[in-house]
């Protein structure tokens, strides 16, 4: 009976204390659970913020898991210069992000997780066992180390400015944040979780989002060569891209696949992605106006007018919240105080072989540091 008291009195006290706590906002509300918003999360961790991720899917990192035939090809072990030369279109936003977080830096961040790490030849870098699930649990294992909490199934329905954060509502309850980072992705894959969801949160907050192109994706033909070929890889390839004169305007040299409905590959991939580009910036200018040709295996193949497969099953999206609106010092909304960006839901992507991961993971460690805390 003695007992019985006691802890009625224990819960009637702890009762009380709660009661007495008020109501303050988290400092730091991630909403995503990819790429850039477990990147975001270890890091302000790592910096003792308060923070929480919003994840819409039932895990973390289900686009991570898919990367490069699920074997995270997370980063390209070379200088920031050559890496920002490498991207690009958007390589002046991106560019104190990236040389605050080197492709080293990152490297030197999952060994100390405990990530064992393989390098090839070309740079690219890998987890040492070839499975993406390494990298997305080293993240898992490091945040419930650190206590950071984790709201997985729960969509976000909107976000509201408020005089001192934001409210975050869900289908449930509503969360009270003083900073908000999107870290949604893209519109590639939807079914695992890149639905747009960001961008449409910043439309909404008086943001303009760039129209999507699918970004790193086959190119369909049915020239009888590359159909004959359907299922074959070719690693010692090429492919450019040329005007209607015959002038090479890119040209890339790495694997080619022939598939089914086409050809696929990083060489192909990364031309696609250069005409999706060039035709944004030379706004009279059609894909019909350009030729894809593609030499493998001793064969060449020209295709008109390269048609690239749809956006929902690209690598990277292409478009997305306008860069001018955003500070490239701090991931910060120039509309919104409190209001930041990481990843893919921003106007930047960059070719096959580490560089969307890199890029993803420096903007969010770029947001997370530049926090009004």
């Amino acid at each position: 009976m003695a007992r019985e008291f006691k802890a009625r009195g224990n819960q009637e006290r702890s009762l009380e204390k709660r009661k007495a706590l008020k109501h303050t906002p988290v400092k730091l509300a991630i909403i995503g659970g990819g790429a850039a918003g477990m990147y975001a999360a270890a890091v302000a961790a790592e910096r003792k913020i308060p923070c929480v991720i919003i994840e819409r899917k039932a895990r973390l990192g289900s686009k991570v898991l898919m990367t490069a035939n699920g074997r995270c090809n997370f980063t390209k072990d070379i200088p920031p210069e050559q890496f920002l030369e490498d991207v690009g279109p958007g390589a002046k936003f991106v560019e104190k992000a990236i040389k605050e977080c080197s492709p080293r830096k990152i490297i030197s961040g999952f060994r100390s997780m405990g990530v064992s790490l393989k390098r090839m030849s070309d740079g690219r870098m890998f987890p040492a066992d070839g499975k993406a699930a390494t990298i997305v649990h080293a993240f898992g294992d490091y945040l419930r180390e650190k206590g950071v909490p984790i709201i997985v199934n729960s969509p976000v329905e909107g976000i509201q400015p408020q005089k001192t954060g934001f409210i975050v509502a869900m289908q449930n309850f509503t969360l009270w944040a003083e900073n908000i980072l999107l870290a949604t992705g893209g519109v590639s894959y939807p079914k695992l979780g890149s639905v747009g969801d960001g961008q449409r949160f910043a439309a909404q907050l008086g943001h303009s989002i760039l129209p999507y192109r699918p970004g790193l994706i086959g190119i369909e033909t049915q020239e009888a060569l590359v159909i004959r070929r359907a299922g074959q890889r070719f690693e010692r390839s090429e492919a450019r891209i040329l005007s209607r004169d015959g002038a090479i305007l890119y040209e890339y040299r790495g694997e080619i696949d022939c598939e089914k409905f086409g050809l696929s590959g990083g060489a192909i991939y990364n031309c696609q992605r250069f005409l999706e580009h060039y035709l944004r910036q030379n706004q009279g200018s059609k894909v019909g106006d350009y030729i894809l040709e593609a030499l493998f295996d001793g064969e060449r193949v020209a295709i008109q007018g390269p048609k690239a497969r749809s956006v929902k099953e690209a690598i990277v999206t292409i478009g997305g919240v306008a860069l001018d609106e955003v500070n490239p010092s701090t991931m910060e909304s120039l509309k919104v105080p409190g209001l930041y960006f990481a990843g893919e839901v921003l106007d930047i992507d960059g070719p096959t072989g580490g560089y969307n991961l890199t890029l993803a993971f420096a903007t969010a460690r770029l947001a997370v540091t530049s926090l009004h805390i």
